[in-house]
């Protein structure tokens, strides 16, 4: 390791003074968020069921996802917030004038984000999803009036005489409208008095067309006083009361889910050769997510040195902020423009981060 950047004494009183602004920040972005949030499903209470205690969970088991979409934001204003509080005090002053470069004090405030950004991950990989899940779960309770369940095993449902068990589920669109795919369908028909099995069904997925579903490569097993009956169909319609705008409105997003969900749904996408696009975009989203934190913290650095010559820190402060929405939604763009064009998924995520390694490089290049 280059002797300039060995940790010193120094990286501690930067990382320090950048993780307590960090924390005090990230805390007070996720308290407004899921009090927003918990407004909201006060608005269902009474609702099929619907109790106080169902919105303090829906609310507690989202707050993984929601310190995970605020971390960068958290990092960026806490580390301006922090090295802008050593500006104020003369600090950045003396580590300047004792030989310390701007680049070896940011990258000290950015080391505290890349410890950080390592648990953040895990979380979101594995309690994020889990927590979405389980409000999904309960969401579409909520909007089915509890005739469709979310468990481990997938979405089950009541439809009269027929109980209903889809592995998966995603959204397809098709001339521009989301259609529900379930995947991977069981279907078991109860004899009228609903104590014995009269029929079972299995099919790869049921999709819906227009108001109706289809099954698709069905097996289907009838049971009667003579035995076990089977047969098997490329398609069959499917007269089921599932209502496919429930559906819509209580699948996750892919980008709330884990990479490994979104793997498996791009694999099976792969194979039936559907488009993989809407999945393999939030993937890479999620791969890059800890460089397009770290990157961009280290750019809004600069705003906090600008304190060092005049005065003002407050308003760079501002402007680093302002600088850093505006990126947000500059890089959803340039994300877009690689799906309307055909740009690799890869490589229409990496594009933001190389833009801000070389704003950087090139600002503590002249500036060193």
């Amino acid at each position: 390791m280059s002797a300039s950047f060995r940790l010193k004494r120094v990286d501690y009183l930067i990382g320090v003074t950048v993780f307590g602004s960090m924390l005090l920040v990230w805390l007070v972005l996720i308290g407004l968020d899921a009090m927003i949030q918990f407004v909201r499903q006060l608005g269902f209470i009474g609702r099929n069921g619907y109790t106080l205690s169902n919105a303090i969970f829906y609310v507690v088991v989202t707050i993984p996802r929601r310190m995970y979409e605020m971390f960068s934001f958290a990092a960026l204003i806490g580390g301006l917030l922090g090295l802008g509080g050593l500006a104020s005090t003369g600090e950045l002053t003396a580590l300047r004038a004792a030989g310390m470069s701007r680049l070896r004090i940011a990258v000290s405030a950015v080391g505290v984000v890349a410890l950080l950004v390592a648990g953040v991950v895990v979380m979101g990989e594995t309690i994020g999803p889990w927590g979405d899940q389980q409000a999904q779960a309960l969401e579409l309770r909520l909007r089915s009036n509890g005739s469709l369940g979310m468990t481990s095993s997938g979405l089950w449902a009541r439809d009269g005489d027929r109980i209903i068990n889809a592995k998966n589920s995603t959204l397809r669109t098709i001339n521009g409208r989301p259609y529900v795919q379930l995947i991977d369908v069981r279907v078991f028909t109860l004899t009228p008095d609903g104590q014995q099995l009269a029929r079972f069904d299995q099919a790869n997925t049921a999709e819906q067309v227009g108001k109706e579903w289809v099954l698709d490569n069905v097996r289907s097993s009838t049971i009667d006083d003579t035995g076990v009956h089977s047969q098997t169909a490329t398609n069959e319609r499917w007269d089921s009361k599932l209502d496919p705008e429930v559906l819509q409105q209580s699948l996750i997003q892919p980008q709330y889910l884990s990479m490994r969900d979104l793997e498996h749904i791009i694999d099976y996408k792969h194979r039936n050769g559907e488009n993989t696009r809407p999945y393999e975009t939030p993937l890479w989203s999620r791969i890059l997510y800890p460089l397009n934190v770290l990157v961009l913290v280290l750019c809004a650095m600069p705003f906090a040195f600008g304190a060092l010559r005049s005065g003002g820190l407050g308003k760079r402060i501002f402007m680093g902020m302002i600088l850093a929405i505006s990126w947000y939604f500059v890089q959803k763009a340039i994300v877009s423009f690689g799906t309307v064009y055909g740009i690799p998924p890869v490589v229409a995520n990496v594009l933001p981060a190389l833009i801000l390694i070389a704003v950087a490089w090139f600002y503590f290049r002249k500036n060193a």
